[in-house]
């Protein structure tokens, strides 16, 4: 086969590769605006239980009729070393909290991010702990109508109890403590004075009551997922809805199953909500079978539950205490801390909060590698740099290889044109002919694309981990990149920035009107490499080749800033390989192609 032509199948295959996402972007769920005069949780006044119900804690039904939230709800405020927030004592419902370290913008004055908030704010998210009994049995619960006493402080080792009495023999009691990071520790209560044993189950969700907006790419889950029996689920396991994309997977799959996307019963080491680069997830007791829930809540504001029910109830003895014990991970996906919790607490395939993709055995190794060398180099831009280099001295042999045959390839241009013109209307014999040369001239025309297809994987395992680790999250490089996770901030639709006119606003073009200074530089780095190597001799060929640069120039103007970076390195350090090849193989030299 023509070298020129597997090189065209593979360099088509990777522009559609790249391009899927940018080209096509998925279906986005629709935004429906949250209204924060209802509030459409579980009122479980009595222990009447109804599985399932839409909407419901765990196991208990859904009131149609429960007030709007007020404005005065009384609250016990906490601040520890990365958390700070508070926790509303109407319902006991964790939904305020705040991450000390992290903030929405590279502004030193951007607003902190906000990972929960209570109803009636513009994104409500929280966690709430409680408990149902069996069907049959009449117990006074706790509900969305309670108030919870506080005593204690919540804060570093500091522990804080909510309590609340049923006046019929029964308290309630909820303690939180937080470690130095993002690790809540939950222990529910139930202190027996009645005379006869009491058996419930306690509960826990995660509940979002708003249709978030996601980053839209294929390539990055957010939404719900967990692991369950050591099996990581999200959207795939559900067998429904776009992918990864796992909101309109669930709602899918909920709507065919009253509201339930998915349930099941399990040994649960976590499951939660997942963004880009911020998690919320319960972790109960992993000696515990709990029942799970993937949940979508259609009304009236759209919204998405993860809950655990546990499968066997507990029991408080007359003048006894039952207790139930779990844990709440509510903060940035930092891999070394995932994989510390995942180590210490022995909480199966934490670190798989971070989307590294189906390459997980090259992009973890590869963000440790690039953590450690900016750890060393205090630069993520330097450290993938120098990465870089790495990976060209591993493949070394390889391409040298292949740049050897790329090489020989060139020197037989002029006699595959000979062929070319004498058997042009005779393909049959042409390619025969062609065939005998390769041989002749031990010449593999496929050789020089075995570098290409090994650096696919390579390449879309560095776009993981510098697209979804946040550690590479406002990583600063060098001149006007000031975070290596976004796009290039300059556009030379405008001079970048001499004219005072952003292009992207224009309607219908806006999105194909942004081109940084960086996906130049890669486009330019390669045309100069595309030189290099033999042109082909196909004239048809020849053009859509002239072109790669500027499709890849125009798809690469979206892509974080890190990546486009790296791959204009890659280039220059070919085309200085391919250069000292050919000054070897004396290409390089005038009149070398006739000899």
């Amino acid at each position: 086969m023509d070298q020129k032509r597997l090189f065209l199948a593979i360099a088509i295959s990777i522009a559609i590769l790249l391009g899927f996402q940018y080209l096509m972007p998925p279906a986005k769920p629709p935004v429906v605006p949250v209204t924060a005069t209802a509030d459409k949780a579980a009122a479980p006044a009595s222990a009447t239980a109804t599985p399932g119900a839409v909407g419901a804690l765990p196991g208990q039904a859904a009131s149609a009729a429960s007030p709007a939230v007020p404005r005065d709800v009384p609250r016990v405020k906490f601040a520890a070393k990365r958390v700070e927030g508070s926790i509303s004592l109407l319902g006991a419902r964790l939904d305020d909290l705040v991450l000390r370290d992290y903030r929405e913008s590279i502004a030193p004055d951007s607003a902190l991010v906000r990972l929960l908030e209570p109803r009636g704010s513009a994104e409500p998210t929280f966690v709430q702990f409680g408990w149902t009994a069996a069907e049959g049995d009449t117990v006074v619960l706790p509900d969305e109508e309670t108030v919870w006493a506080a005593s204690g402080e919540l804060a570093a080792g500091k522990a804080l109890t909510l309590s609340w009495a049923n006046g019929a023999g029964l308290t309630f009691e909820i303690a939180f403590t937080v470690d130095d990071n993002y690790m809540f520790a939950v222990e529910q209560r139930v202190r027996n004075a009645t005379g006869k044993a009491v058996a419930l189950y306690p509960w826990s969700r995660i509940r979002r009551d708003y249709a978030p907006k996601t980053s839209g790419y294929y390539v990055l889950h957010e939404g719900l997922l967990g692991t369950f029996d050591g099996k990581l689920f999200d959207s795939n396991t559900l067998g429904v809805g776009n992918g990864d994309y796992t909101y309109p997977a669930v709602k899918s799959a909920a709507e065919k199953n009253k509201g339930v996307a998915l349930n099941k019963k399990a040994i649960v080491g976590w499951a939660g909500i997942t963004d880009k680069y911020w998690l919320t997830a319960l972790v109960p007791d992993k000696a515990a079978k709990q029942d799970v829930s993937f949940r979508h809540i259609p009304a009236p504001a759209e919204g998405y539950q993860v809950d655990f029910l546990a499968s066997e109830a507990q029991t408080a003895a007359p003048g006894a205490v039952a207790t139930f014990k779990s844990n709440l991970f509510a903060g940035a996906k930092e891999v070394h801390l995932l994989d510390r919790y995942e180590r210490d607490n022995g909480i199966v395939n934490f670190d798989k909060a971070v989307d590294f993709g189906i390459y997980y055995f090259l992009t973890k190794p590869f963000f440790y590698a690039i953590d450690w060398l900016n750890g060393v180099l205090h630069n993520f831009g330097l450290a993938i740099l120098v990465f870089t280099i790495f990976i060209k001295g591993l493949f070394f042999p390889l391409a040298n290889k292949s740049y050897r045959s790329m090489s020989k390839m060139k020197l037989l241009a002029p006699k595959m044109t000979i062929l070319r013109e004498q058997y042009k209307d005779n393909q049959q014999e042409l390619q025969k002919k062609m065939m005998e040369l390769y041989r002749t001239e031990k010449v593999n025309p496929a050789s020089g694309c075995l570098p290409i297809v090994i650096q696919i994987p390579v390449f879309f395992s560095l776009y993981k981990v510098i697209f979804v680790t946040i550690e590479m999250r406002q990583a600063p490089f060098f001149g006007w990149i000031r975070d290596l996770s976004a796009v290039d901030p300059t556009n030379v639709f405008n001079l970048f920035g001499l004219i005072p006119f952003d292009p992207t606003t224009l309607p219908g073009l806006g999105s194909m009107l942004h081109l940084g200074a960086w996906p130049l530089i890669m486009g330019f780095t390669m045309f100069f490499q595309q030189k290099l190597n033999p042109p082909p001799p196909d004239p048809v060929q020849a053009k859509m080749f002239q072109f790669m640069p500027i499709i890849f120039t125009f798809m690469l103007s979206s892509f974080p800033a890190g990546l486009v970076i790296y791959w204009s390195w890659n280039n220059l350090l070919t085309i200085c390989q391919q250069w000292l090849i050919m000054r070897q193989t004396h290409l390089s030299k005038p009149g070398a192609a006739k000899a």
